[in-house]
């Protein structure tokens, strides 16, 4: 993935102001250039993202299915929480 400066390199160019040192400067057609190629990328970046993370979410779905489904029943018995011989509280 680029950096934000990567995308504006070759559109830098320096410009001398009035008593200071060269400075570099985009120009605003090149500027929205390199935004609108960034963004671009991001949406290119965005598909892979979504693209792996359902091909995961897929892996995942097949391992967890041989497990028992919850109408099922259950392998280990209920047991109730106390014992029935135990005075009701008042």
């Amino acid at each position: 993935m680029k950096s934000p400066a990567d995308y504006l390199a070759p559109h830098v160019f320096e410009a001398r102001r009035p008593r200071r040192e060269l400075q570099p400067v985009v120009g605003y057609a090149d500027a929205l250039r390199a935004v609108e190629q960034a963004l671009a990328d991001a949406e290119k970046y965005k598909y892979l993202l979504m693209r792996a993370l359902r091909r995961h979410a897929d892996e995942v779905a097949l391992a967890a299915a041989p497990a028992s489904s919850p109408l099922a029943a259950p392998e280990t018995p209920v047991l109730p929480m106390y014992p029935a011989g135990l005075p009701l509280a008042a």
